[in-house]
């Protein structure tokens, strides 16, 4: 994958891709960004930063998506209500038993069109078919997975079986607040995209692996991360 290119710009690469790492990686907007670099004596203004991760996150993001394994064969898709600019709308999560996010989609309606939509993105980005669908017991999923011929995969609607996807919606409600709400579908969708595709690099369930694990985990996300940033370690 080609480096990506900082010419131009007025501070180095490095500076750069740590700002929007520090955007994406943490729950911060782009004042706390400005601020923590002011604090090692980088002066930027919160509207560069924002510039930056809207320029090179989705390329950040792309590269971070190509080095990543296959997903487990179990797929949990949940639907969350978000507002976005003032209206009623839903965020579509699909998430690997793993925790590995799969996909996120922003859609205006709660039925089975949305459902078939995500199924679709899903099949289509990942390349596979799961052996298992888990959701909750909206009727969408049912109608969607027999419209589109996937019923014969298992599907499973059991009490709490869908937590994993569930859960996985709270780095996102922590997010929305910061931002005090997306403002409209498009940003909201392209933020989600950026953050899911970082969330998966760097988050790792500590309570599942020994600390030294979990250090040599976090050296291969960071070497990830500028891989795909295009900035030498």
């Amino acid at each position: 994958m080609r480096l990506l290119s900082y010419s131009g710009y007025c501070f180095p690469s490095d500076i750069i891709q740590r700002a929007v790492w520090m955007y994406l990686r943490f729950t911060l907007s782009f004042r706390d960004v400005e601020e923590l670099l002011a604090e090692r004596g980088i002066t930027v203004m919160y509207e560069s930063i924002r510039r930056w991760v809207l320029t090179f996150g989705p390329l950040i993001a792309r590269g971070l998506r190509a080095r990543r394994p296959k997903p487990h064969a179990r797929w949990h898709l949940d639907e969350v209500f978000v507002r976005i600019g003032g209206k009623q709308m839903y965020l579509w999560r699909a998430v690997d038993a793993e925790g590995e996010v799969l996909d996120v989609l922003v859609q205006a309606k709660r039925d089975r069109c949305a459902a078939q939509k995500l199924m679709r993105k899903l099949l289509k980005k990942q390349g596979m078919t799961p052996e298992t669908w888990v959701t909750d017991k909206c009727p969408s999923y049912g109608a969607a997975l027999r419209e589109q011929q996937l019923n014969r995969a298992a599907h499973v609607q059991r009490k709490r079986a869908n937590n994993r996807a569930e859960s996985s919606h709270l780095p996102v409600r922590r997010r929305e607040r910061k931002q005090q709400g997306f403002k409209s579908p498009g940003s909201a969708q392209l933020f989600l995209s950026i953050h899911a595709a970082t969330y998966n690099t760097f988050t790792v369930p500590r309570h599942l692996v020994s600390a030294r694990a979990h250090r040599l985990f976090r050296v291969e996300a960071f070497e990830a991360w500028r891989r795909a940033a295009g900035v030498a370690a």
